[in-house]
């Protein structure tokens, strides 16, 4: 049994139960603790957590005080912060938050760190440490740079997907977004600049297909965005209809883009392989980390190779892909990591990356 059955944590972030991969990463973390016993709650200031702190949204312009952090926060064992101690976007909420924080147990896990992002290169004291504090990154060049920047050592823990397919809804979903024969190539992102819908929309119009993008436009995109789609030259869907749910999408498509110039893991990666689909990937650093796992993924910028596939679909690549994907990145890899992390057992730092393909991340 886990050292951790019984305990109480909460996780906490600006945004909590929604579609954004924080939210849905923050849920896999969930359900992982959960397997081990732990009882958990969220909190956030804007979503669907179980506590509501209005003064923790991204867009408060107070930070939460004491006295409310100590509401939610004063009877758990562990707090886990995400991302909220990361990047500066709301500056003070974070250092109300690290404040709250000092000296108690938390694990800081960051999604983004500051020097990623041109805006917050300057802050050169952010994210905040203290001794009673793990740091954990989502990929290895993260780790590496928080130790090298900021001399704060950490541990890699990956997603841990816990994905049901279902692929009885292909034709529903289709039917709801009126898509005939054609392929549907799905870009399960939100529209900024650094996403690539541009090659996503290349992509399509090299395969014959119609171009499904999912997320909101954000960060001031979207009138670049609006252009930039009726440029495309093929028909584009946006959003997902009223009852249809991420794993409705991913039955629909027929393939997957993920195009991006930069993404701090690129939650698409493993979900496609999960869904059986095929994907092309932008040439973004954690993609090529994630790839010497030994998955198999299509160039974004080379639509030959998927068009290819489409017309004649090769169902050893999906199997391939389909087992990496379960074997280190499903939900009870990531139960196992966190009893170590939170345990306090010996644990080695890149937790299961490819380059120690056996370590006690992965047996134990």
């Amino acid at each position: 049994m886990s050292n951790l059955f019984g305990r109480r944590a909460a996780i906490l972030s600006y945004r909590l139960g929604m579609a954004d991969g924080v939210s849905v990463t923050a849920g896999q973390w969930v359900r992982a603790l959960r397997r081990l016993g732990v009882r958990v709650r969220t909190v956030a200031g804007d979503g669907r957590p179980d506590v509501l702190i209005r003064s923790l949204a991204l867009e408060s312009r107070r930070p939460p005080t004491r006295r409310e952090l100590a509401a939610a926060l004063d009877d758990v064992d562990f707090v886990v912060v995400d991302n909220v101690c990361s990047l500066p976007m709301n500056r003070g909420v974070g250092e109300a938050v690290a404040g709250y924080l000092r000296g108690r147990p938390a694990v800081l896990r960051h999604h983004d760190l500051p020097w990623e992002r041109a805006q917050y290169a300057g802050f050169m004291t952010w994210p905040p440490d203290d001794p009673a504090w793990r740091h954990v990154t989502i990929n290895e060049l993260a780790r590496h740079s928080l130790e090298e920047r900021r001399g704060i050592p950490a541990t890699t823990i990956y997603h841990g997907f816990d994905e049901r397919p279902c692929p009885e809804q292909r034709d529903a979903v289709r039917r709801r977004l009126k898509v005939g024969d054609e392929p549907l190539v799905l870009q399960p992102t939100r529209a900024i600049a650094r996403k690539g819908i541009d090659l996503g929309l290349a992509l399509t119009a090299a395969v014959g297909g119609t171009y499904w993008l999912t997320g909101p436009a954000e960060d001031g995109y979207q009138a670049e965005l609006m252009e930039v789609l009726r440029s495309g030259g093929v028909a584009v869907r946006r959003r997902l209809p009223f009852g249809v749910q991420m794993p409705g999408a991913y039955a629909a498509c027929d393939a997957v883009a993920l195009p991006s110039s930069w993404e701090g893991f690129g939650l698409p990666l493993i979900e496609s392989a999960l869904h059986r689909k095929p994907i092309a990937v932008g040439d973004f650093p954690v993609a090529r980390e994630l790839e010497a796992f030994g998955f198999r993924w299509f160039d974004a910028r080379d639509p030959a190779r998927l068009k290819a596939f489409l017309d004649d679909p090769d169902e050893g690549l999906l199997d391939h892909n389909e087992a990496i994907a379960r074997a280190h990145f499903g939900i009870d890899a990531l139960a196992r990591r966190l009893d170590l992390l939170l345990s306090g057992q010996p644990m080695c730092p890149h937790s299961g990356a490819p380059e120690l393909p056996v370590c006690k991340c992965l047996t134990a």
